[in-house]
C-alpha cells in the first residue's frame, strides 16, 4: 500500500464502499439472477463490518479487512485485464492506494524501492484550489472546467522515464457538508475566480475540513510515453531559449529515450550545406554529429557511404543501419561505418531534416547496442520530423539574422552616438507606412561638427606586396623548369625544350621588373599550358609523378599558385590590422563616457580613423570646445599606443613591416551627411570638400623644397594649418613627453603644395617605445591643464 501525504484539505477523506454496496442492492433486485446473486454475496461479505460503509480514516483498517476489499472490488478489477490494464483504488486527491492490478504494481516495482509516486505538477497549494473547484461543481452547483490531464512520471526496470496519463472514475464518491461549510453566493465565487492563486481567500470561503468526501475513486492509466515525448521534443525545439540552453541536448535524448524505450540513445545532428555539398557542425547547441566524428566539415560522397548517400541526399528518406560491425566488414572498411564504430556506435538511424525536397541537415540517434535502432523503429520519427523540420527551418532565419547582425555591425554599423537619430528617422519612416503615405528615409545630417582624423599605415606595402609575388613567382617557375627539364631528359620531346625557354624567360622579366600584368600573364600560362602537360606526365612517368605531386603539394587551393611569402605578407597585414584596430576599439569605448562623438574606423593597409564632435551628434547635451581639446589629446595619446602596441607585436611578425604614423588638424567645423548609397558618412558641400581632398592626399606629401616624404617610421606627423593649432599641439607634446610618450627629437616642417591647397605645416614628433610595456591610463584635458599649473 501507498501511503498518502499530509495535507490542508477542504474535505475531510473517508475511505466508504457505501455508494458501490448500494449500487450492488439496486443489483441484488435485478431479474438477472447470475448478477444479482453475485450482488447478494458481495453485500452479505460486506454486511459483518459496518465501517467499510460509514467510512474510516484509519489506513490501517485497509490492512484489517483487505481480503473482503478485494472481494468486493472484484468487479471494477477483473482478473482477465489485469495483466494489461494499469489501475487502482484510491482516494480522490490523496496518494493513498488500496487495491491495484498486476500491472501497476509491476510498474511500481521496475521503478525500484526508493521511487516516490507523486502526480506530476501537483503543489499542495494548486491541490487545494482544485479540492475546491470540486466542491463548488458537485455541491454548490456553480459550472467550472476544473479539469485538466493527469500524469505520473514512472521509470522503467532500464531506467527509461515512462509517462502515464491517470483518467478517475468519482462514481463512487459522495461530498457532504460539515457544519463548517459555508453558504456561497455568484459574487463569493466571481471573487475566487479573479484570485485563483489566492490560497487564504479560498480557505476563507471554503474552510478547511468543512466537507467530508465519503468513498473512493477508481484511477485508470494510460502509457502516452509516445505522445509526451512528442510533445516534450516539440516544446524543446519551438523554445528559442531552451534551444540555447546547455541542458537542451541532455534534455532531447532523455526525451528520446522514452520515444524509443532505449537508455543509451544519443542525439546529434549535422548541417548540410548545398552550396558545396558537405556536411558542417553545428555551432553554439552544445551539439555533436556522429558522422563527421570531431571534423567541422566532411564532404558528403566521402562522409557518407553509397546508400546512405542516394537514401538521405536524394531520395531524402530515413537510413537506418542496425549492425554497424557487420556493414563496416561489408564496407571494407568506409568511412562512415568506420566512425561510428570507432565512437562505440553498434546501430544507427540517420534522419534527413528536408523542407519541399531541399535537404536543411542529418539527425542521428545512435546507440551502443546492435539492433537497438533499425528500420522498423526508425518509423517513430515520422511524427516528430516536422517539428524538427521547423526547428531547423527557424534556426537557419535566427542564422541568417545574426549573419546580417554581423555584416551590419563589421561593415556598415550605424555608430552609437547617432543611432538615436535614425531611430528617430525609422520611426517617422513607419509612421507614414502605416498611415499609407509614401514612405521616404531622408538623409541625415550634422551640422557644425569638429573633424578628426588620423592613420597608422604600413610603409612601402606595394614594394612589400610585389616583392611577396616575385618571390613565389620565382620559386613556382623555377620548380616547373626543374620538372619541364626532368621530362626532356628522358623524352628529347621539343614541345618540353619550348616550355623551358618560355618560362626561362618569364623567370628573366619578373627577375627586372614585376608590372601589374605579369602576375596574371604568368597564372594564365601555368594554367593553360603547364597543367594540361604535367597532368599527362602524371600518367606516363613515375618518377615525374613524384616530382609533380610534390610540386603540387606547394600549390595554394584558393589561389591555385605558390603562396608562401604573400601568405606570409597577408599574415602580417592581417595581424597588424587586427591589433591597432584592438587597441583603439577598447580605448573608444573610454572616449565616449567624456563626451559622446561620432566615431569610425576601418583597415586597408593599415589603420583609419574618422571622428566628429560636436552638439548636433549628440541632441541633449551642450557642447564646449574643451571637449574638442580633450578628445584631441585622446587621439595623439592613442596614436602612441597604438604606435607601441605595433613595436611590441613586430617581432612576432611573418615579415617585418614598418609603419607610419600621422594627425590631421582642422580646426573649421564642417557639415557631414549620411550617404545612403555607401552607408557611410561623408563631408557635405563644396565647401567642406576641401578636407577631403586634404585627407586623401596628405600622407603622399613630401617636405617643401626636398624629395623626403612626411611621413617616416617611429614619428608622428601632425598636420595643420593655423598657428595656433601649432601651439596647441606642442603643448600637447610637451604634457605627452613628460609622461613618457615621446623623446625630445621634435621638428616643425612646411609641406609642398597639394592640388588646391597650400600653406600645410607639420610637426614630427619622435616615439619613445618601451618593450612589453602598454599604457593603461588615458591622460584628460584636465591632467594637462593641471600639469601646465604647476
Amino acid at each position: 500500500m501507498v501511503k498518502g501525504k499530509g495535507e490542508d484539505t477542504p474535505l475531510v477523506q473517508l475511505i466508504s464502499f457505501n455508494a458501490l454496496l448500494e449500487h450492488y442492492e439496486v443489483v441484488a433486485k435485478s431479474a438477472d439472477k447470475i448478477l444479482a446473486t453475485r450482488a447478494k454475496l458481495i453485500l452479505k461479505a460486506a454486511a459483518p463490518f459496518p465501517e467499510l460503509r460509514e467510512g474510516f480514516t484509519d489506513l490501517s483498517v485497509l490492512d484489517k479487512h483487505e481480503e473482503v476489499i478485494k472481494y468486493i472490488l472484484q468487479d471494477t478489477f477483473p482478473i482477465m485485464l489485469g495483466s494489461n490494464e494499469i489501475k487502482t483504488a484510491s482516494l480522490p486527491f490523496e496518494n493513498v492506494i488500496f487495491n491495484s492490478s498486476p500491472r501497476f504494481k509491476k510498474i511500481l516495482a521496475d521503478a525500484g524501492e526508493d521511487f516516490n509516486l507523486e502526480i506530476r505538477d501537483n503543489p499542495e497549494k494548486l491541490n487545494y484550489i482544485m479540492t475546491c473547484t470540486v466542491i463548488l461543481n458537485f455541491h454548490y452547483g456553480f459550472h467550472l472546467d476544473f479539469k485538466r490531464p493527469l500524469f505520473y512520471d514512472i521509470p522503467d526496470a532500464n531506467g527509461v522515464l515512462r509517462n502515464y496519463r491517470i483518467l478517475y472514475n468519482a462514481d463512487f464518491v459522495e461530498i457532504i457538508p460539515t457544519e463548517l461549510a459555508k453558504k456561497l453566493t455568484q459574487e463569493d465565487v466571481d471573487e475566487l475566480l479573479e484570485h485563483f492563486d489566492d490560497l487564504e481567500l479560498w480557505k476563507k470561503k471554503i474552510p478547511p475540513n468543512s466537507f467530508l468526501s465519503k468513498g473512493f475513486v477508481i484511477s485508470n492509466m494510460f502509457d502516452v510515453t509516445a505522445e509526451q515525448s512528442i510533445s516534450e521534443i516539440k516544446s524543446n525545439l519551438i523554445a528559442s531559449d531552451k534551444r540555447g540552453s546547455e541542458n537542451f541536448v541532455q534534455n532531447l535524448q532523455d526525451t528520446f529515450k522514452s520515444l524509443f524505450n532505449i537508455p543509451d540513445i544519443k542525439v546529434g545532428f549535422v548541417n548540410y550545406n548545398p552550396k558545396e555539398n558537405q556536411f558542417e557542425k553545428v555551432f553554439g547547441l552544445h551539439i555533436e554529429s556522429y558522422i563527421l566524428n570531431g571534423e567541422d566539415m566532411e564532404r558528403c560522397n566521402e562522409a557518407l557511404c553509397q546508400a546512405s548517400f542516394e537514401k538521405l541526399i536524394h531520395q531524402n528518406t530515413f537510413f537506418s543501419i542496425a549492425d554497424v560491425d557487420k556493414y563496416y566488414e561489408i564496407s571494407k572498411g568506409n568511412k562512415l561505418y568506420t566512425s561510428l564504430k570507432d565512437q562505440g556506435v553498434k546501430s544507427a538511424i540517420l534522419a534527413p531534416i528536408a523542407d519541399n525536397g531541399n535537404l536543411l541537415g542529418v539527425l542521428e540517434l545512435v546507440s551502443e547496442n546492435r539492433n537497438a535502432l533499425n528500420s522498423v523503429n526508425a518509423t517513430k520519427l515520422t511524427d516528430v520530423m516536422p517539428y524538427i523540420v521547423s526547428a531547423v527551418l527557424r534556426s537557419k532565419i535566427e542564422e541568417a539574422n545574426m549573419v546580417d547582425v554581423v555584416i551590419q555591425h563589421e561593415c556598415t554599423s550605424v555608430h552609437s552616438s547617432v543611432y538615436w537619430r535614425f531611430k528617430e528617422e525609422a520611426k517617422r519612416f513607419i509612421a507614414d507606412d502605416v498611415q499609407g503615405l509614401q514612405p521616404v528615409f531622408r538623409e541625415i545630417a550634422f551640422k557644425e561638427v569638429y573633424p578628426l582624423y588620423g592613420q597608422i599605415d604600413i610603409k612601402d606595402s606595394s614594394q612589400a606586396r610585389n616583392s611577396a609575388i616575385q618571390c613565389d613567382l620565382l620559386i613556382q617557375l623555377s620548380e616547373i623548369n626543374d620538372i619541364l627539364t626532368a621530362a626532356w631528359e628522358r623524352k628529347k620531346l621539343p614541345i618540353y625544350e619550348e616550355l623551358m625557354f618560355r618560362v626561362e624567360n618569364h623567370i628573366n622579366e619578373i627577375k627586372e621588373v614585376l608590372d601589374t600584368a605579369s602576375e596574371q600573364v604568368i597564372f594564365d600560362f601555368v594554367v593553360h599550358e603547364i597543367n594540361p602537360v604535367f597532368a599527362h606526365l602524371k600518367k606516363k612517368d613515375k618518377e615525374l609523378y613524384k616530382l609533380i605531386m610534390a610540386y603540387e603539394a606547394h600549390i595554394d587551393g584558393a589561389t591555385h599558385s605558390y603562396y608562401d611569402h604573400r601568405r606570409n605578407y597577408d599574415e602580417s597585414v592581417m595581424l597588424i590590422n587586427k591589433k591597432l584596430a584592438s587597441v583603439i576599439d577598447k580605448k573608444q569605448v573610454e572616449a565616449q563616457k567624456m563626451f559622446p562623438h561620432f566615431f569610425e574606423r576601418y583597415k586597408t593597409d593599415g589603420v583609419e580613423h574618422n571622428m566628429y564632435i560636436g552638439d548636433t551628434i549628440v541632441g541633449d547635451r551642450d557642447f564646449d570646445p574643451i571637449y574638442l581639446n580633450n578628445l584631441r589629446l585622446w587621439q595623439l595619446q592613442v596614436m602612441c599606443e597604438m604606435e607601441n602596441s605595433y613595436y611590441n607585436l613586430k617581432p612576432k611578425l611573418p615579415i617585418q613591416l614598418d609603419v607610419a604614423s600621422m594627425i590631421l588638424v582642422y580646426n573649421t567645423s564642417l557639415s557631414i551627411r549620411f550617404r545612403m548609397d555607401e552607408k557611410r558618412f561623408d563631408v557635405d558641400g563644396t565647401y567642406n570638400a576641401r578636407y577631403e581632398v586634404i585627407k586623401k592626399r596628405i600622407d603622399k606629401s613630401f617636405i617643401k623644397g626636398t624629395d623626403e616624404r612626411l611621413t617616416q617610421k617611429g614619428k608622428l606627423s601632425i598636420v595643420y594649418s593655423q598657428k595656433k593649432d601649432e601651439l596647441e599641439y606642442l603643448r600637447y607634446i610637451k604634457f605627452l613627453k613628460a609622461k613618457g610618450f615621446f623623446t625630445n627629437n621634435i621638428e616643425i616642417v612646411e609641406l609642398e603644395s597639394l592640388q588646391g591647397v597650400s600653406g600645410l605645416k607639420a610637426i614630427r614628433v619622435e616615439f619613445l617605445y618601451a618593450m612589453g610595456k602598454e599604457s593603461e591610463r588615458t591622460y584628460t584635458f584636465n591632467d594637462l591643464v593641471h600639469e601646465i599649473k604647476k
